[in-house]
């Protein structure tokens, strides 16, 4: 594929990029930056694609990546406390975040629901949440990679049916 059609391609992916990138951060601004983050990061390693690859899975996979860097990136900057600050006369707003309460209830029953799951669905699931790709997972597993992408895909179903009456804030 050529430089002109790898840029036409990607130019015909932006509302697939756009309603992904939604999903992702909740947040039209947000998303947008997103979008051409990920436009660029894909267009800066053009050379990385190869051609008998998903094209569409490979931009959007670029885009999950980025967006879980940034917010990995956010949760570091933002764990440095203040030593001098009142933390006991903070004015917090209960926004039932991962840090309050509610939040880390809803952590708690989630994995949870990831522990009760067979184990042989568990671990490549596990090991996909944890960042690895399936292939790195089926090497590991020492398993071939339809296996694992069948197993992840069964443990989220089953996730879905157990947490179908979750409340998502």
């Amino acid at each position: 594929m050529n430089a002109l059609q790898f840029q036409k391609k990607l130019l015909g992916m932006q509302e697939n990029m756009m309603n992904f990138a939604l999903m992702l951060t909740a947040n039209r601004d947000d998303a947008q930056d997103l979008m051409q983050d990920t436009t660029l990061k894909v267009l800066n390693n053009q050379e990385k694609f190869v051609d008998n690859v998903n094209f569409k899975g490979w931009v959007l996979t670029v885009m999950r990546n980025l967006f879980i860097n940034n917010y990995h990136k956010i949760v570091r900057t933002q764990t440095i406390i203040d030593q001098n600050a009142d933390l006991y006369n903070l004015d917090v707003i209960n926004d039932s975040g991962i840090d309050s309460p509610d939040g880390a209830y809803r952590i708690q029953e989630i994995s949870k629901a990831i522990d009760a799951l067979e184990e042989d669905l568990r671990i490549p699931f596990s090991l996909y949440l944890s960042g690895y790709k399936y292939h790195e997972i089926a090497e590991k597993l020492a398993l071939p990679l339809g296996t694992i992408k069948s197993r992840i895909y069964f443990a989220r179903q089953e996730l879905q049916t157990v947490l179908k009456d979750f409340k998502q804030y």
